[in-house]
C-alpha cells in the first residue's frame, strides 16, 4: 500500500514558515499543523522606561534617501524603516514570507519610521515620528489562535446569542465596545455556530457545545421573532436598546422586540448551512427538534411563495428569491440562486427526513431544470462579486454533504469548477477546504490556504490600511465592481485590510479608522472545518 505524502510544518531558523513535501503526489495531502510566528505589537510612549534608551531621544536624524533606519533582528532578518512603514527581509524564509510589510496602526503609531532596535526572539523596537511600537513574533499554534478568536467573540461580539458587529467608542479601544445589529446577523452567526459545531465534534469540549447551541438558538429566534411563519428576520433588538437608523423594522405585538425585515438570500444560506451542521453534529435532541420544525417552516414558506421570501407587506423581499421568473429579470443571479435553492431543499430533506422535500428537490433539479442552470455561471456573470462566492460555497458544502446520486454530483462538481477558476488564486482556506470536500482527490494549494490562516492577524480591529504606494504590487487593468483599485498580487491577510470572506482580497486599501472590530469567525470556521474533515491534522 502506497504511503500518502504529508506536509510538515516547520519553524525555520529565521522564523519563517516552511512547508516540506516528503513525497510527490497528484492529490492534496493533509497538512500537519505546528507552531508559527504570530505578529503582536504593543505601543509605548517614547519616555516609557521599557523603551530602549536609543529610542527615547527626539533628535533622530534622517539619512539621505528613502530608508531611515536599518537593524538586524536576533533571528537574522533585516528590518528597514522608511517614511512609508516598515519592511522585514528574510531570504531564508519561504517565498511568501521573505518580504513582509508593516504599515498603519495595526503595527505602528505612524508610518514615519525613524529608528530601530532589536528586541528578543526576532522582534523589533520601532521608533516613529509620534511614538514607539514593539513588534513581537510569538510562536503559536493554530489551535491557540482559534482560542484567541473564540475569546474575542465571547467578550465583545455576543449580542443575545447573535454574533454581532462591534463598534469601538475610540479608535482601537476594545474597552469601549458596543455590539450592534447588522443586516446579515443571521449569516455571521451561522458561520460562528458552524465553527463551534465542528469544534465540538473534534474536541468534545462542553464549552464548544454550549456556544454552538446558544448561537443556533439565536438563529432559531430570528424566525420566531418575525412571527414563526418561516420568514427569518435579518436581526432584532430588545425594547430599550438603541434604535437602528436604517432598514425596515417591525415591533412584535407585545412591544418587547424590534426585528428587521427585507431578509435576503444571505440569511437563508446561513440558516440552512448552520442548521444542517448543527443537526448532524450536536447531540441535543431538544435542539434538533427545534431545528427540524424551523427548517420545515422556512422551506414551506419558500415553496408556497413560488421560491421567494414574502415580507409582511405580501411582497417578495429585494434579494430573497430563487424563481425562474426572477432569473429572466436578473439573469446574473441564475447560476448562484439555482444552486442555493437546490441546496436548501436537499438540506431540508436531510434534516426533516420528509420525502416531500426530496421530491421537491428532484422536481426543481430536473423538471424545472435548475441542475442545468447552475452550469451557466460563465454565461451570466458580468462582474466578479466576491460576496457571491461566499453565497455559493456555503450551499455547495450542503450539497456535497447530502447528495448521493453520482450523476447529479458530477454536475455539481462541474459547476463548482466554474466558481473555482477565480477562487483558486485567492488561497482562501474556507473555499479550499470545501472544494476538497467536493473533490477529495483534487490537487489544490492547501498549504497556501493554511498559510492564509497563519498570516491572518490576531488584531482584527478595522485599522486604516494603505498599500497602494507599494512598488511590489501588480495592478489589475480595471477597478473592481465598486470602482476601487484592484491588485493582481495577493497580499497576505496581515498586510491588507481586515475582512470577512465576502470581501475582495485584491482591494488592498481600506479600513474604518480603528472604530470597529471583526469577530474572527472567518478564521474559526475554516480551521475547525479542516480539523473535522482531517485535512488539517491537529497540533
Amino acid at each position: 500500500m502506497k504511503t500518502l505524502p504529508r506536509f510538515r510544518w516547520l519553524t525555520a531558523p529565521l522564523g519563517a514558515l516552511v512547508f516540506v513535501l516528503s513525497v510527490a503526489a497528484a492529490a492534496t495531502p493533509p497538512v500537519q499543523l505546528g507552531v508559527y510566528p504570530q505578529k503582536v505589537r504593543t505601543f509605548f510612549a517614547p519616555e516609557d522606561p521599557a523603551v530602549p534608551a536609543a529610542l527615547r531621544t527626539d533628535d533622530i536624524p534622517l539619512p539621505v534617501g528613502q530608508i531611515a533606519a536599518t537593524a538586524r533582528a536576533t533571528d537574522g532578518a533585516v528590518w528597514l524603516g522608511t517614511a512609508q512603514g516598515l519592511v522585514r527581509l528574510d531570504d531564508g524564509a519561504a517565498p511568501a514570507d521573505r518580504r513582509q510589510y508593516f504599515g498603519g496602526k495595526r503595527y505602528l503609531p505612524d508610518d514615519d519610521v525613524r529608528r530601530l532596535v532589536p528586541a528578543e526572539a526576532g522582534g523589533m523596537w520601532v521608533r516613529t515620528r509620534t511614538g514607539v511600537a514593539k513588534i513581537e513574533l510569538r510562536p503559536m499554534t493554530l489551535a491557540q489562535k482559534a482560542a484567541h478568536f473564540e475569546a474575542i467573540v465571547a467578550a465583545r461580539h455576543d449580542r443575545y446569542g447573535l454574533t454581532a458587529d462591534s463598534h469601538l467608542g475610540a479608535p482601537g479601544d476594545t474597552a469601549q465596545n458596543i455590539p450592534v445589529d447588522n443586516d446579515n446577523d443571521g449569516l455571521w452567526t451561522a458561520i460562528y455556530a458552524a465553527a463551534e459545531c465542528f469544534r465540538f465534534a473534534v474536541t468534545g469540549a462542553p464549552e464548544a457545545q454550549a456556544r454552538a447551541r446558544k448561537a443556533i438558538e439565536a438563529m432559531l429566534f430570528l424566525e420566531e421573532v418575525a412571527g414563526g411563519r418561516g420568514f427569518p428576520a435579518r436581526s432584532f433588538i430588545r425594547k430599550g436598546d438603541r434604535l437602528p437608523r436604517d432598514g425596515e423594522w417591525h415591533w412584535t405585538p407585545d412591544g418587547q422586540y424590534y426585528w428587521k425585515a427585507d431578509t435576503s438570500s444571505d440569511e437563508i444560506v446561513g440558516h440552512y448551512v448552520a442548521f444542517g451542521i448543527a443537526y448532524d453534529l450536536l447531540p441535543d435532541a431538544d435542539l434538533k427538534a427545534k431545528i427540524v420544525a424551523t427548517t420545515r417552516r422556512i422551506t414551506d414558506h419558500i415553496i408556497a411563495n413560488g421560491y421567494t421570501l414574502v415580507d409582511l407587506d405580501g411582497k417578495p423581499t429585494k434579494w430573497g428569491w430563487w424563481s425562474k421568473a426572477r432569473f429572466a429579470e436578473d439573469p446574473e443571479e441564475t447560476a448562484l440562486n439555482s444552486l442555493q435553492l437546490l441546496s436548501f431543499l436537499l438540506t431540508a430533506a436531510h434534516i426533516t427526513g420528509d420525502e416531500r422535500y426530496a421530491a421537491e428537490y428532484r422536481k426543481v433539479a430536473h423538471e424545472l431544470g435548475y441542475l442545468d442552470l447552475i452550469l451557466k455561471l460563465k454565461q451570466v456573470r458580468t462582474e466578479l462579486n466576491f460576496s457571491d462566492e461566499e453565497l455559493a460555497m456555503l450551499p455547495f458544502y450542503g450539497v456535497f454533504r447530502y447528495e448521493r446520486d453520482p450523476a447529479r454530483l458530477a454536475v455539481y462538481r462541474r459547476a463548482l469548477d466554474d466558481w473555482w477558476e477565480n477562487m483558486a488564486r485567492e488561497k482562501n482556506p474556507l473555499w479550499t477546504l470545501i472544494y476538497l470536500v467536493a473533490k477529495p482527490d483534487a490537487d489544490v494549494d492547501l498549504p497556501g490556504a493554511v498559510r492564509t490562516l497563519a498570516r491572518m492577524p490576531l488584531d482584527v480591529i478595522h485599522w486604516d490600511v494603505k498599500n497602494s504606494h507599494r512598488a511590489d504590487i501588480v495592478w489589475a487593468e480595471k477597478p473592481d465592481r465598486f470602482g476601487k483599485r484592484e491588485a493582481v498580487t495577493l497580499l497576505p491577510p496581515d498586510e491588507r485590510p481586515t475582512m470577512r470572506w465576502n470581501a475582495n482580497p485584491f482591494v488592498v486599501d481600506g479600513g474604518r479608522g480603528g472604530r470597529a472590530e471583526d469577530d474572527g469567525a472567518a478564521y474559526l470556521l475554516p480551521y475547525w472545518l479542516g480539523r473535522y474533515h482531517k485535512r488539517l491534522l491537529g497540533e
